[in-house]
C-alpha cells in the first residue's frame, strides 16, 4: 500500500510539474503576441532599430532585462517604453515569457 502511495504521489508531481510548464509556455506565447510587433515572430529583429535581439538572449538575461526595465536597472533609449509595456505584468508572467522566447530559438 506504502508503495502504490508513493509511486501515486510521485506521479501526481510529475503530472503538474509538466502541466505546470505548458501552462507557463501558452502563457508566454500569448504573452509574446504583444512583443511581436517591435521584436519580431522569433524575436530576431532588433526593436525599433534600437534594443538587442531578444532571440539572443539567455532566459536569465531576459528575466533580468525585463525586471530591470520595471525597476530602472536597465535599459536604453528605450527603457521607457518598455517599462510601460512590462508594468502590467507580474513576475510569473515576466518569467513565462522569457520561458517562452527562449522556446522560439532555432
Amino acid at each position: 500500500m506504502k508503495t502504490t502511495l508513493t509511486t501515486t504521489l510521485k506521479s501526481l508531481v510529475l503530472a503538474g510539474a509538466i502541466l505546470s510548464s505548458s501552462t507557463l509556455l501558452a502563457n508566454g506565447a500569448a504573452l509574446y503576441k504583444n512583443c511581436a510587433g517591435c521584436h519580431g515572430a522569433n524575436g530576431e529583429k532588433v526593436a525599433l532599430g534600437k534594443g538587442k535581439v531578444i532571440a539572443d538572449m539567455s532566459e536569465d538575461e531576459l528575466n533580468k532585462s525585463m525586471n530591470g526595465y520595471l525597476d530602472g536597472t536597465y535599459g536604453g533609449p528605450m527603457k521607457g517604453l518598455m517599462k510601460g509595456q512590462l508594468v502590467k505584468l507580474s513576475k510569473d508572467d515576466i518569467s513565462a515569457l522569457s520561458t517562452h522566447i527562449v522556446s522560439l530559438k532555432k
